[in-house]
C-alpha cells in the first residue's frame, strides 16, 4: 500500500497518468514505478511534481515515457525534434494514457544524458540553410558544445524556457555545481509561478527543495507521496553534512 494522493487538477497540462498492463511489455510491469500505474495511475495537482529515489528504480523510465507519450523526442528536445541516434528508450510510453488538462506554448523534455546529442542536432539543422533566425539564438545565441555541460544546461533554461510551458526534466542537476543547482531552483520557481508546469526526476536535495512542489519518493513497495525533509536522499545529505568525519570513516573504516 502507498499513501500517494491520486487526486488531480485538470487544469494543468499533464493532469494524469495511468497505464495498460496489456500493453506494457512484461519486463516492465515489475519496475515499482510503473507497477501504480496499472492500478490507479499518478495524478498531477500542482505545477511543480518531484520524483526521488535510488538508480534502477524507474524514476527516468517513467519520465521518458511519459514524455515520449506526450509527442516529445524520446532523447531530449521539443515536440519538433524527431533525430534519434540510439534507440534506448523504453515501450513504456505505448502503454501510457495522459489525461491532459490545457494547451502549453511551450515545452521541452530535458534528458540529462543525451543533451549532447540535443545539442548536435541544434547544430546540423542550423547548417541546412534557412530563412528564419538560427534555432541556437532562443538558447542564447553561444553554441551548446562551446559551453561546458553546466553552462549549456542553464542557458536552456535561462533562454528556451519561456513559460507558460510543459517542462519534464530528468535529473537536471547532473550537470550543476551546488550553486548553479541553486539559480536553477530559483529559475524553475519562476516558470511555475508564469503558468508552466514541471515534472522533475532528480537526485538533487537543493533542487527538490522546491516551493509548493509535491514530492514523491519511489521504491520497492511503489510511489508515496511524502515531505521534502523526509526523504531518503535529504536525510542522507543532512547525516553527511552534520559530521562527515564519522560517516567518511564508518564507509572506509579510516580515521580522519
Amino acid at each position: 500500500m502507498t499513501d500517494t494522493d491520486f487526486s488531480f487538477d485538470k487544469n494543468l497540462y499533464i493532469c494524469k497518468v495511468t497505464a495498460d498492463k496489456k500493453k506494457c511489455p512484461p519486463y516492465l510491469r515489475s519496475i515499482p514505478a510503473v507497477a501504480q500505474l496499472f492500478d490507479r495511475g499518478i495524478g498531477f495537482k500542482k505545477r511543480i511534481t518531484v520524483f526521488m529515489g535510488e538508480n534502477g528504480i524507474g524514476k527516468s523510465t517513467l519520465l521518458e515515457a511519459i514524455a515520449a507519450a506526450y509527442g516529445f523526442n524520446p532523447e531530449g528536445g521539443t515536440r519538433n525534434f524527431s533525430f534519434s541516434t540510439y534507440n534506448s528508450h523504453s515501450e513504456l510510453y505505448g502503454a501510457l494514457k495522459l489525461s491532459r488538462g490545457g494547451y502549453p506554448k511551450d515545452g521541452f523534455f530535458l534528458r540529462a544524458e543525451s543533451f549532447y546529442n540535443v545539442a548536435s542536432e541544434i547544430e546540423r539543422l542550423d547548417n541546412i540553410p534557412a530563412a528564419s533566425p538560427p534555432i541556437i539564438d532562443g538558447y542564447g545565441g553561444v553554441s551548446l558544445h562551446e559551453q561546458s555541460h553546466g553552462e549549456s544546461f542553464m542557458a536552456l533554461a535561462m533562454n528556451r524556457f519561456r513559460g507558460h510551458g510543459l517542462y519534464i526534466l530528468d535529473e537536471p542537476e547532473a550537470a550543476l555545481s551546488p550553486t548553479a543547482q541553486m539559480a536553477l531552483l530559483a529559475r524553475l520557481y519562476e516558470l511555475a509561478r508564469n503558468d508552466s508546469q514541471l515534472i522533475i526526476a532528480t537526485h538533487s536535495v537543493i533542487i527538490s527543495a522546491l516551493p509548493d512542489a509535491d514530492v514523491y519518493e519511489i521504491t520497492e513497495k511503489g510511489i508515496n507521496k511524502t515531505e521534502y525533509v523526509k526523504t531518503s536522499h535529504y536525510n542522507i545529505m543532512k547525516h553527511f553534512i552534520n559530521s562527515p568525519e564519522k560517516m567518511v570513516s564508518d564507509l572506509t573504516g579510516k580515521e580522519r
